[in-house]
């Protein structure tokens, strides 16, 4: 009788031991797997921010400027996305073909030129914006004469209506291509059309008698 319930008394206790462990086998993991669902939390808003944080690439901007046409052509990617309409330089002082460089944005201009010098103002041939090229004297600019845009009529530089310019100055960077072209070519034709808008004076190879020099208030 005492061999009987010392056996049933080991076989009671080695079943207490294996329902203990068990217990413990399942708290372990319980925990375990907790901790990976905390840690996969926490992973996911990391990665979303890193996403977020990374700066988007910047599109490749070009400026194509038909003289023929008295246009300008926003370029982003090989595709274009704005036109505007401009003032080219006239015929005794026509704007430059080739390739240049945007080298300065400035706001509100002051304009000198030999004997005069204007401040910014409704009275400053500059406008309100100045995109300056790499050809010293150059550049891309807004006008006090809104009625010269699509004409022949500036001392070669670019002229361009108010809102037009104000929205291309936000859009280009220092170091942007800018290519005038001043007879039409086939990349000229794809961006601007077939006809242009009227014979246009042969492109300048050298400055102007007249050129602005450009400061910031």
């Amino acid at each position: 009788m005492r061999r009987t319930n010392q056996a049933g008394n080991q076989q009671s206790e080695k079943t207490s031991r294996h329902s203990d462990l068990s217990i413990s086998m399942w708290r372990v993991a319980a925990v375990l797997l907790l901790a990976l669902a905390e840690a996969h939390a926490q992973e996911r808003p990391a990665a979303s921010a890193s996403a977020e944080s990374k700066p988007q690439a910047r599109p490749e901007r070009k400026v194509v400027i038909s003289i023929p046409d008295r246009k300008l052509a926003l370029i982003e990617d090989g595709k274009v996305v704005k036109v505007y309409p401009v003032a080219v330089g006239a015929a005794a002082t026509p704007s430059p073909s080739g390739e240049f460089r945007v080298r300065e944005r400035i706001t509100n201009p002051t304009y000198y030129a030999p004997g005069n010098v204007i401040g910014p103002g409704k009275a400053n041939p500059l406008g309100t914006r100045w995109i300056g090229l790499g050809q010293r004297g150059y550049g891309i600019h807004g006008t006090n004469e809104p009625r010269s845009i699509g004409k022949r009529a500036s001392h070669g530089c670019i002229r361009m209506n108010k809102a037009d310019v104000e929205e291309l100055f936000e859009l280009v960077r220092a170091g942007d291509l800018v290519v005038l072209h001043g007879e039409r070519t086939t990349e000229v034709a794809m961006i601007f059309g077939d006809v242009p808008a009227a014979p246009a004076a042969p492109a300048a190879k050298s400055a102007p008698a007249v050129v602005a020099t450009v400061m910031a208030p």
